[in-house]
């Protein structure tokens, strides 16, 4: 019997150590990595009851079908498409690109100025330093953004921007300096734009065209940009190369601001500006039609040929097409340049006179209007006189007034300078506008103060910081004389701003209301004269009767302003002999 126990016992260890050793020869083994058709078989393998697959959804199928398959059909077509269907393609992408750095830029500022007013300056007094130095560091962060969002958007950003400028004495003086820049000052586009264009304007590169051509811009605007070239035989120009894209993206441009103006009207609903936009996307459409531009650069020559100092480049219409325009080239300073005209040895006062006079004739007599003459479109040259000349550029937006308003607006400047109540409301009835009164401070960016001349030309700090607050507390009521005026007024409106901007930068050398008040009353008198009966209508009957209207207003205003010093003589020798009371309305009104 202990035989066949021991024996038990040795089979059952040798068993035991067998196990041990299989086990150690399995793991020491190096571990096969499954084949393919194993590790597809796996994957293939229906998963655990528990994840048992379920039919999805006929829109979650559609869904990603359209998530998958619309990439991968606008990618082919995009590869397959022409260069020109290819860069309409990514206009559309940069579309809504351009259109979220706008929302962006416009919340950016709003959040911006709500914080610093109800945050920031929440119980700061108005105009104490700490409130002063806060808005000052908003005011700039805003034209910060502005004009970073106009020059990367380009088009019609930038020229909105230029339109901003010349409102330099309602805004702060952070936007006016920063936004300066957008003037002349856009994104440049790369040669093989260039070139792309004029092989599809004139299948020919630039310099088959132009003994030279350098690719470098001198200047960059909102629509196009300029290059220096030379005529075969010679001859210098400048070459205005429209963006290639600019037309493509125009009416996107267009819908997009008129979105965002309609947003910012529902937010804010008394800064309503979509119905301008609305009415001027016509107007602004022109400018992107050069051989249009080159039309009116020609009649504009022709309208102001009798001003010997104006001078209008000419076109080479044979290098011209609706995108490319070549021109003379013309040396020069901007307008409000002091320094550059200073060197010149120009007058500051004579540039004034004529810059004035010149776009007077514009609107009180020919009706053919420049409305974009900012100091980038104005050039100052000596002449071989040696004296100033003007040099008019980028004649793509102009704007026609007809007779009967060109009439009524000469005879409201007059009125209103002479300050004549009744004729004021008169003339500003038969253009439309009820509130007679406040579009006379709209149309001379001035308080106008019936009774009252003004002692100066030049804007006091009071006057501006009532123009500033009448802006702000009657902007309803001005936003309604606006729309009630006829159209073409708005950019009437804009280049006498302009202009006064201008003045304003050199110093106010001249007294513009009276300058122009005398080109008013002449081009009545012109006006008036052209429609009499053909009797009356030689040369020398016109003449005699501008002379005579001119006399006319120079005596009323001299009597008016005469009759004013008179009566605060007498006020003041009154109140010195205690026979009136020296009241601090009384001083108010003898400073006027």
């Amino acid at each position: 019997m202990l035989l066949p126990r021991v024996t038990l016992c040795c089979l059952l260890t040798l068993q035991s150590q067998l196990c041990h050793f299989y086990s150690f020869l399995r793991h020491s083994r190096p571990k096969l990595q499954p084949s393919p058709a194993v590790v597809l078989r796996r994957n293939l393998r229906a998963p655990p009851a528990r994840w048992s697959w379920r039919p999805q959804p006929l829109w979650r199928k559609v869904l990603s079908a359209t998530a998958v398959g619309v990439p991968l059909l606008l990618g082919a077509h995009y590869i397959t498409a022409e260069p020109q269907e290819k860069r309409r393609m990514r206009l559309v992408a940069d579309g809504a690109g351009r259109f979220c750095r706008s929302l962006r830029v416009g919340l950016k500022i709003s959040l911006d100025y709500w914080w610093c007013t109800n945050v920031l300056l929440r119980g700061v007094e108005e105009n104490s330093p700490e409130y002063l130095e806060v808005m000052s560091a908003c005011h700039q962060r805003a034209a910060d953004a502005l004009v970073a969002g106009a020059i990367s958007n380009g088009g019609l950003y930038v020229k909105l921007g230029q339109g901003l400028c010349s409102f330099n004495h309602l805004l702060p003086p952070e936007y006016i300096r920063t936004l300066r820049v957008l003037e002349d000052r856009a994104l440049t586009r790369g040669f093989q734009e260039v070139d792309e264009l004029f092989l599809e304007d004139f299948q020919a590169p630039p310099h088959k065209l132009f003994q030279e051509f350098d690719y470098q811009p001198i200047a960059a605007a909102s629509l196009a940009q300029v290059h220096r070239a030379r005529l075969h035989d010679g001859t210098a120009v400048a070459v205005k190369v429209q963006y290639i894209d600019l037309q493509d993206r125009f009416d996107g441009d267009i819908h997009t601001l008129e979105l965002l103006l309609r947003l910012v009207e529902f937010m804010h609903p008394s800064f309503g500006f979509s119905w301008v936009l609305q009415d001027l996307k016509g107007t602004l459409a022109q400018e992107l039609d050069f051989e249009n531009e080159g039309r009116n650069a020609e009649r504009c020559a022709r309208d102001l040929k009798q001003f010997h100092y104006v001078v209008v480049p000419r076109v080479h219409w044979d290098t011209s097409s609706k995108r490319v325009l070549t021109a003379e080239f013309c040396e020069g300073c901007k307008v409000n340049d002091l320094e550059a005209i200073k060197s010149m040895g120009l007058a500051v006062k004579d540039i004034a006179e004529k810059l004035i006079q010149t776009f007077a004739e514009q609107i009180f007599y020919t009706g053919f209007i420049h409305s974009d003459p900012h100091p980038g479109n104005v050039l100052v040259r000596k002449g071989p006189d040696g004296k100033a000349q003007l040099v008019l550029l980028d004649h793509g937006l102009y704007q026609f007034l007809d007779k009967k308003d060109r009439s009524a607006l000469c005879q409201l400047w007059r009125a209103i300078i002479l300050r004549d109540d009744a004729a004021m409301k008169a003339h500003a009835a038969a253009l439309g506008v009820q509130d007679y009164f406040l579009f006379s401070e709209v149309l001379m960016q001035r308080p106008v103060r019936l009774g009252r001349l003004w002692r100066s030309h030049l804007l006091s700090r009071e006057e501006a910081a009532y123009m500033q607050a009448m802006a702000r507390e009657h902007f309803e009521d001005i936003m309604a004389v606006l729309k009630a005026l006829p159209r073409p007024m708005l950019l009437v409106l804009r280049n006498v701003n302009t202009v006064r901007a201008i003045n304003a930068a050199l110093g106010a050398p001249v007294d513009r209301y009276f300058l122009m008040a005398k080109s008013a009353v002449r081009g009545w008198s012109r006006l008036a004269g052209e429609a009499q009966p053909t009797v009356h209508r030689t040369s020398l009957w016109r003449h005699a009767r501008v002379v005579w209207e001119m006399l006319k207003f120079e005596v009323a205003l001299r009597l008016e302003t005469l009759s004013m010093r008179l009566t605060a003589l007498l006020v003041r020798v009154l109140a010195h002999l205690g026979l009136m009371s020296s009241t601090k309305e009384l001083y108010e009104y003898l400073e006027t």
